[in-house]
């Protein structure tokens, strides 16, 4: 599924136009984004949680020339998922 198929998905689940619903879903992803940044966590209860992970600069080589380069530190976004769509994707079809 791209963002497209999304706006259509929620635009008929919530009856609005696709207009509104892709407003309200770069709404959602704007808050989401500016609460990372900010270095919070975002708990959607039963979905998941969004929370930035911080890896250490480090050394590595470059595996052209072999020779040895520093890798600096970085943030990344991390996402545990959350119990009840655990369950829901591993929900077996009777």
């Amino acid at each position: 599924m791209n963002q497209g198929d999304l706006i259509e998905k929620v635009a008929n689940a919530a009856s609005i136009t696709k207009a509104e619903a892709e407003r309200a879903i770069n709404a959602v992803k704007g808050a989401i984004t500016d609460s990372l940044r900010k270095g919070n966590k975002v708990t959607l209860v039963g979905f998941g949680t969004f929370a930035v992970s911080h890896r250490k600069a480090r050394r590595g080589h470059n595996p052209y020339t072999s020779k040895l380069m520093r890798i600096p530190s970085t943030k990344g976004v991390r996402f545990t998922v959350g119990k009840q769509l655990k369950e829901a994707v591993n929900k077996r079809r009777k």
